[in-house]
């Protein structure tokens, strides 16, 4: 007898298993299906998030950092380390120990909320029927459903030329992976993932170069907060190239020469380990029959409406398969809106508001929009920033690169964007963000107690700066722009 469901989630990424649990918690009898399989070949729920992406890199980089930290004699005044040792191998047991805690918490949860986990690849037919091929062997089965969520995420894009051979050309995935540091690294891409993966390994020891083929560095941040990000990358030793267009790679027995142009100019580059790092695209090759029905672009993006649903009645997409920002928290909201439509309420992202954050350090986050953005669509705004240098707390923790920068419409007072470089600054653009999900205004946060000393003060001090009115800093007088 084919099963048959309320809801079937393609895919227990970030968006997946966020929308199942959402659709269960709702009351619905829930399946999701997922094909990845960790290094023991046995299911591990999560997607590339957990498995291969955000959480193996975050705990790379926090290890890094404080390796980093322990071997930076300035960063410790008085403290005198000897004899410090580095276990590549030990760090990434660590790693993976992390992985699997959290692909296991995810487990559990499907568990306790009755949800049907189904380790196979899922492949969408007709009539809101999928076809699921298991990854243990076993018996091809059907399975139907009222609904349809797709949340089959991305993949490392490839280029003509730099093919990944999973030795020394590889992507973000196996840049994971090293068990040795590379002497020389490359990284063709110095977009978050490029700029992430640089700092771990240049932390480890790594001569790290970077290779961009766009012009502007970090387009989609603000030009301010990109500057200050530039510099201090450069002053901590990544060596990163704008408008270098790689041409060709050739591997040789451990090490790949490296062709590209800059500036008109010809160059080689010889590294130990290349890593490509040029974005990803939606993984939804294989997922329909062209007799399915399903649209798609070009990119293999699919086409949803206002509600997230596509072309097909009843069945969505969410997160990297579909347009916009290839986020986790974009792709969960979207989750948890199409599970609350499916129920009959009213579910809403709002993608004014969703932050986008690069784990470096410092770190930049930001929310809403650019000065560019402003300058564009004719908007008159007011600009307030504060730097952390006159933070009292960055300052005790010896962390003053970077600032806080809030932009304020001119006519109400209203917060539009809110951009910053600095220690801690994914953790910091949460308040920005409440903030415009409330339509506040620079002043509300300006009239907002702040502890003292923290660094969100510094979100505090730049509100104040909006109108001039900042207190541990010399005020530049307010103006319209």
């Amino acid at each position: 007898m084919k099963k048959h469901y309320d809801v079937i989630v393609i895919g227990a990424g970030p968006a997946g298993y966020v929308a199942a649990i959402r659709c269960a918690q709702l009351g619905m009898k829930t399946a999701c299906i997922d094909e990845w399989l960790d290094p023991e070949g046995k299911p591990s729920l999560g997607g590339t998030c957990l498995n291969a992406g955000c959480i193996p890199s975050k705990a790379l980089l926090e290890i890094s950092e404080y390796y980093a930290g322990l071997m930076d004699a300035s960063a410790h005044p008085g403290i005198h380390l000897k004899n410090i040792e580095l276990d590549i191998k030990k760090i990434q047991q660590e790693k993976n120990q992390i992985v699997s805690e959290l692909t296991g918490g995810i487990h559990t949860l499907f568990r306790t909320n009755g949800i049907t986990s189904i380790a196979g690849r899922a492949q969408l037919q007709s009539d809101r029927k999928v076809f699921v091929t298991p990854t243990d062997g076993k018996k091809n089965e059907e399975l139907s459903a009222d609904n349809i969520i797709i949340a089959t995420g991305s993949q490392p894009i490839d280029i003509q030329a730099a093919r990944m051979d999973g030795n020394n050309i590889t992507d973000s995935e196996g840049a994971l992976e090293f068990d040795e540091i590379p002497g020389r690294l490359g990284i063709i891409g110095a977009g978050v993932i490029g700029l992430e993966m640089g700092s771990v390994w240049r932390r480890f020891g790594s001569q790290v170069t970077l290779l961009e083929a766009q012009e502007t560095f970090l387009p989609a941040a603000d030009r301010d907060i990109a500057a200050l990000a530039l510099a201090e990358y450069r002053n901590q030793g990544l060596d990163i190239h704008t408008g270098a267009c790689v041409t060709a790679t050739e591997c040789n027995n451990n090490s790949v020469t490296v062709s590209f142009t800059e500036s008109g100019e010809s160059h080689q580059l010889e590294v130990d380990k290349l890593i490509v790092a040029v974005g990803r695209r939606a993984n939804t090759e294989g997922l329909a029959p062209k007799e399915s029905g399903l649209l798609t672009d070009e990119g293999g993006n699919i086409h949803v409406n206002e509600d997230l649903m596509t072309n097909l009645p009843n069945i969505y997409a969410i997160g990297d398969v579909i347009p916009g920002p290839m986020l986790a928290h974009k792709g969960s909201a979207e989750g948890v809106a199409v599970a609350e439509r499916i129920a009959g309420r009213t579910g809403r992202v709002n993608y004014e508001t969703i932050p986008a954050v690069i784990y470096t350090e410092p770190e930049i986050a930001w929310a809403g929009q650019t000065e560019d953005n402003l300058k564009q669509a004719g908007i008159d705004y007011r600009t307030g920033s504060f730097p952390f240098t006159a933070s009292g707390r960055a300052r005790a923790m010896r962390k003053t690169s970077g600032k806080v920068k809030i932009l304020a419409d001119a006519n109400n007072d209203e917060i539009l964007g809110i951009h910053i470089i600095g220690a801690h600054a994914s953790e910091l653009i949460a308040e920005g963000v409440l903030a415009m999900e409330y339509r506040a205004t620079a002043e509300d946060l300006a009239l907002t107690i702040h502890a003292h000393p923290t660094l969100s003060e510094a979100v505090h001090e730049a509100a104040l700066a909006v109108d001039g009115e900042a207190i541990h800093i010399v005020n530049r007088k307010a103006g319209v722009k």
